[in-house]
């Protein structure tokens, strides 16, 4: 079905929820084929579409609006299966990047976007793949961050040994997600992905965003659809201008995978930002705003 004809907007503002947005606009939602996705906006001018990682939503990007808001139409959405949109544990699990970046693609039509900007972090990056790939029309410029692209690392120098260290670093994280012990793994998952003490250093908020998404993290591990597999021909048909960022501590699985992204994209650049891990935009805001707001600017 063409998105233009399955998606129509629901114009519906709602209260903001505990966590208020970044500069006080209310929390909206669109209808595309019958499901709710919260959002908010703030500025005017080309849009710009945040799309968050895994155990995230739009709050994600609650320090970023403002700075983007200057020249922008800034829009935050939180995906499916994620706070505030109705979630479960039988719900999209957060690693099907194929259906995000689909949702992607409909959000911008029913939202009446015929082409932005788009920046998104970690899963989120990983459905923004997708969506250039398959829409192309409809990207201005593309800035990920470390996409878990694991479907890069297939064939590449060392590759299988790459993955397979990641599964065994996460074992114990889905164990405890499939278990139901949810706050376990929500510190298991943090500290797989950043180190020992991640999770206790996020903020309060933070570890409360990862609580209101834990589902979908959950819906991972007990799915028994395929994952998706975003492979270097696919990257080979993004055109558009793209921007790959990465944390200079980063593990080597995100290393690896915005190497193979440097070696596939046809129009890419690299950035590594000092000071940070996986969640760049997070842990290094300003560095990692100005790189995408001079990217953007430059095309």
């Amino acid at each position: 079905m063409h998105f233009w004809t399955k998606v129509l907007i629901a114009g519906l503002s709602l209260c903001p929820w505990h966590l208020a947005p970044a500069i006080g606009d209310d929390v909206k939602q669109v209808s595309v084929a019958g499901m709710q996705f919260a959002y908010i906006e703030a500025g005017q001018g080309d849009p710009v579409v945040l799309v968050h990682g895994g155990l995230q939503d739009y709050r994600f990007w609650n320090a970023h609006l403002p700075v983007f808001a200057k020249n922008y139409r800034v829009i935050s959405y939180s995906r499916q299966n994620h706070f505030p949109n109705a979630t479960s544990r039988g719900g999209l699990p957060d690693a099907a990047a194929d259906v995000h970046g689909e949702d992607l693609a409909a959000i911008l039509a029913g939202l009446g976007i015929r082409q932005a900007h788009i920046v998104a972090h970690s899963a989120g990056a990983h459905a923004a793949l997708f969506f250039a790939s398959n829409h192309p029309e409809m990207v201005k410029t593309l800035i990920v961050n470390e996409p878990p692209a694991t479907g890069l690392l297939a064939g590449a120098p060392g590759g299988a040994e790459i993955l397979n260290g990641w599964n065994v670093r996460f074992a114990s994280t889905r164990e405890a997600f499939r278990n139901g012990e949810i706050d376990a793994g929500l510190r298991l998952f943090a500290e797989a992905v950043g180190g020992p003490g991640t999770y206790d250093r996020r903020s309060e908020s933070d570890r409360k965003m990862m609580s209101d998404n834990a589902l979908s993290s959950v819906a991972d591990v007990i799915t028994t659809r395929p994952r998706p597999v975003f492979t270097c021909d696919m990257a080979k048909r993004i055109s558009v201008p793209t921007l790959v960022t990465n944390g200079e501590r980063s593990p080597e699985f995100f290393q690896r995978i915005v190497e193979e992204l440097e070696r596939c994209l046809p129009q890419r650049t690299r950035v590594k930002i000092a000071d940070s891990s996986h969640t760049v935009p997070g842990e290094a805001p300003h560095a990692y705003d100005e790189a995408v707001l001079a990217f953007i600017a430059s095309h």
